[in-house]
């Protein structure tokens, strides 16, 4: 007998575990939420609410369709998978590869009476055999030769071999800072029904350490609503996402973000299909193509990119530390109890909803980060477990690579290291700070600054080794020695009294 284990980011009628058994009636089928597995990490309570309600409506959605359905709540894998395969006979157990490497070592670790056998991962464009035949073939891993491969093998905003409009990336359109009073239409939420109430309950139940606020919960924890947020995006808020979508502005918590991340990640919605939406609302409806590229290059371009990256890389890859930093992980990031304002804001957001946008996550939270000198690994963990679209997958290239630049360069052409002035041209948070965007040093000078300056002069040998930082470190030479000594001297100060 053939029994499928599908994981809690597989939540998908394609999944290819599903697929290879024909959808043939009575299928045994096993889910399971394993209270060992989230102890991994204090994970936020939202994210645990997100996936263990949307297990339950998938499961509910697979025994409608006469699959024989256990739903098991346990301690461990193991235990809950031995105790299955011996009351139906399971001669194999199949489950789709799973997306992080982590869990990969867990199904391989298993001691199971059966075969395990692991199927082809369906859950991105590119499978992880395609991409590495692509990376070896190239000199250079860059994002936008990705980008474009995938746009001309899925002939998507393609005219014959060439890219609508001309040009293959609107990005110098879609960094407008703020302008005026913006309106961003509202987001589409949803009233958790009793499911979902029913895990909330046992959340906050839990006895070991999570973290955030767990209610307000509005996500979507099924497909039907998922569905209905990208319906939403695209009739409301695509046309305008380009332009304002590395804005930032107190109390506008979405933008015109889609919000579909956490539903893509645990395959309640397929790439391909979100891609085709966006590009079918261009042609119909004349939608600006600057927003629709722009958009169509986070699905197609990064999110595969990110996967393909992340399984093409060696496992020592999560361990990088390019600039060789240690400074733990400021309590304020638990928090949010913090006097620079931009910090506050954002992580009191993710304390609420567990999200934070993309430019947040770079400019705000990773670039921090990266200035102060915190350890690479204790960002990354953060990270991982204070999102709610967060997974292995995803955190290691975004913050190793991207966000700190900790892989030296492997998939970032320069580190993305800013002063306060970026904020300040992207968002109004400056406006309401205790610190002075424009100062450096004193009693006024904001964290970002000093920070920024002492990055780059500490760091200055190996950044002359990155081409595109040159001009940036030009600017040292301009500074006396003394005044690279105050700035050193803060930053040092801060540390030691961690202020805020």
């Amino acid at each position: 007998m053939i029994g499928i284990w599908i994981l809690g980011d597989q939540l998908s009628l394609q999944q290819s575990a599903l697929k290879s058994c024909n959808h043939q009636i009575n299928t045994p089928v096993i889910f399971i939420e394993s209270l060992q597995h989230i102890q991994i990490r204090p994970y936020h309570r939202q994210k645990l609410v997100l996936i263990w309600s949307a297990m339950r409506h998938f499961a509910a959605e697979l025994a409608q369709l006469k699959y024989a359905v256990t739903y098991k709540i346990a301690t461990d894998f193991q235990t809950s998978l031995q105790a299955w395969i011996q009351v139906n006979q399971i001669t194999e157990l199949r489950v789709m590869t799973p997306n992080d490497k982590p869990f990969i070592q867990i199904i391989q670790n298993l001691q199971l009476p059966c075969l395990i056998t692991l199927i082809p991962n369906n859950q991105f464009l590119w499978s992880t055999e395609k991409f590495t035949a692509w990376a070896k073939s190239r000199k250079r891993l860059l994002m936008e030769d990705f980008y474009r491969e995938g746009r001309r093998s899925f002939q998507i905003l393609m005219e014959d071999k060439q890219p609508i409009g001309g040009q293959w990336n609107l990005d110098k359109e879609n960094r407008q800072p703020p302008k005026g009073k913006l309106h961003p239409p509202p987001a589409q939420w949803f009233t958790p029904d009793a499911i979902t109430l029913d895990v909330i309950d046992k959340v906050n139940s839990l006895s070991h350490l999570t973290y955030g606020e767990i209610e307000p919960f509005d996500w979507g924890v099924n497909r039907q609503q998922a569905l209905q947020v990208l319906d939403w995006f695209i009739q409301h808020r695509l046309s305008d996402f380009g332009t304002y979508q590395d804005v930032m502005i107190t109390g506008e918590q979405t933008m015109w973000h889609a919000l579909i991340s956490p539903y893509l990640n645990i395959g309640l919605l397929q790439p391909l299909e979100v891609i085709q939406a966006a590009e079918a609302a261009y042609k119909q409806h004349q939608l600006r193509l600057n927003s629709v590229e722009g958009f169509i290059r986070q699905v197609l371009g990064w999110r595969e990119y990110m996967y393909g990256i992340y399984h093409f890389v060696d496992t020592e890859y999560a361990e990088k530390n390019w600039f060789g930093h240690t400074q733990s992980l400021p309590e304020f990031f638990w928090t949010g109890e913090t006097n620079m304002n931009c910090l506050h804001q954002t992580i009191t957001q993710i304390k609420s909803t567990g999200y934070a946008h993309h430019i947040q996550r770079l400019m705000v939270l990773s670039n921090f980060a990266l200035i102060a000198g915190i350890s690479p690994q204790a960002v990354e963990n953060w990270f991982h477990a204070v999102f709610i679209d967060a997974y292995d997958w995803v955190m290691q290239t975004n913050v190793i690579g991207m966000g700190l630049f900790a892989d030296g360069g492997v998939l970032a052409s320069k580190p993305y290291a800013a002063s306060a002035n970026y904020i300040n041209k992207m968002s109004d948070y400056c406006k309401s700070c205790v610190y002075n965007h424009k100062e450096r040093i004193g009693e006024n000078g904001c964290p970002f600054n000093f920070f920024y300056w002492d990055f780059l002069n500490r760091h200055r040998e190996k950044l002359q080794t990155q081409g595109r930082m040159s001009l940036i470190l030009k600017h040292l030479d301009k500074m006396s020695s003394e005044e690279l000594h105050s700035i050193h001297q803060q930053a040092e100060n801060w540390w030691s009294l961690r202020q805020n």
